[in-house]
């Protein structure tokens, strides 16, 4: 009986997982997505240099000095709250699909590097396109959902990044930013300040 009633118990405790994965998706995405807005928020409490020399860090789990970085450290150090790895994570993407990329064309790379291939914005507009959701471009502000990742274009060709946060503009209504465009990471309403060159959902 005892035998009898641990398994049934097991059994229970399984079908339950599967239910809450099967009918209740949005929890797990919800929760990762609450935990990466959280890490990008906490990331405006830290005084960063903006700096996007090349470095030579350790692979996996390497960074550049923590008083330094750029637009896509914020992305970086934000999801590695979460234990996710984005530098370890887009080198086997490139490892495995380098002409995916645009390593060769826009910096003459014929191998990856795991220095620097996480830390432009490109490659990483790849991963999320190959590895998450691609999700439209608009004009709407209730289209970006607290967790998205957005791309620009900003000062006519530098690319850029930012996570969507759960914080509103009281006055526009637009989600408000993380972001480090050269001031280190700041929380903005940029939205729509630049060209908007890519929307993106990656909550593995």
């Amino acid at each position: 009986m005892k035998i009898e009633h641990v398994s049934n118990t097991f059994l229970n405790n399984i079908v339950f997982s599967i239910i809450l994965v099967v009918v209740f998706p949005s929890i797990t995405s919800a929760t990762s997505s609450a935990a990466l807005i959280k890490a990008a928020l906490d990331r405006t409490m830290h005084h960063i240099q903006y700096d996007g020399s090349y470095h030579s860090i350790n692979y996996p789990g390497g960074d550049v000095p923590k008083d330094i970085g750029v637009c896509t450290d914020v992305v970086i150090r934000s999801y590695r709250r979460l234990g996710i790895d984005l530098q370890e994570l887009v080198h086997k993407d490139i490892k495995r699909n380098f002409t995916k990329y645009p390593s060769k064309k826009l910096w003459g790379l014929d191998r990856p590097d795991t220095n620097i291939d996480h830390r432009r914005v490109p490659n990483l507009q790849v991963f999320f396109t190959r590895n998450g959701q691609k999700l439209p471009i608009t004009n709407k502000a209730q289209d970006y959902i607290p967790g998205d990742i957005v791309t620009w274009i900003v000062a006519g060709n530098l690319p850029h990044i930012g996570i969507v946060t759960d914080q509103y503009n009281s006055i526009t209504g637009n989600p408000m930013i993380v972001h480090n465009i050269g001031r280190g990471p700041q929380l903005e309403d940029m939205l729509f300040s630049y060209s908007i060159t890519g929307h993106y959902k990656y909550l593995p």
